[in-house]
């Protein structure tokens, strides 16, 4: 993330937060969302969505009362982020994410949204009911979301 935006934008470093791997190893999910709160809570909560309605690593099911926890990663979550590895047995099945409580918390949300496979979660996630089977669907109840959706993905809605 560091790459790929915070360095590209006007923003210092020290005020951007992602949760450690090595949670997963210590054991502490808790104190990610400890040092959020340290810090003031999140101004501005950047998000995806994946092909199963997920945000962050919060897989479908996932409780709306959840906080930073380690999750269990979805098939479909690993063959997604299989194109990120030399092969699919590379990409880990567990991932530290912000549960969804921790995401909800965030005074302002940006979610986006790309591509034509991603047009049915899309429709479900803005359109459909808000449910844990659907993740991002919670988000409608959320009071300053900003949804970019790409034309291919919107072409359901």
């Amino acid at each position: 993330m560091n790459k790929a935006l915070f360095e590209k934008i006007d923003i210092p470093l020290e005020r951007t937060f992602l949760p450690a791997g090595d949670m997963i190893k210590n054991g502490d999910p808790a104190s990610y969302d400890s040092a959020i709160e340290a810090a003031g809570g999140i101004d501005i909560q950047l998000l995806g969505i994946g092909h199963n309605g997920h945000i962050g690593f919060s897989e479908p099911g996932t409780p709306f009362g959840s906080l930073t926890h380690v999750a269990d990663l979805t098939d479909s979550t690993i063959e997604a982020n299989a194109r990120f590895f030399a092969s699919k047995d590379e990409v880990p099945r567990q991932a530290t994410t912000m549960g969804i409580k921790s995401v909800m918390n965030a005074r302002s949300i940006i979610i986006i949204i790309l591509g034509r496979a991603k047009a049915e979660i899309a429709k479900a996630a803005l359109k459909g009911p808000v449910t844990e089977a659907v993740p991002a669907s919670v988000l409608q109840l959320h009071p300053s979301v900003t949804w970019y959706v790409d034309h291919e993905a919107a072409a359901l809605l």
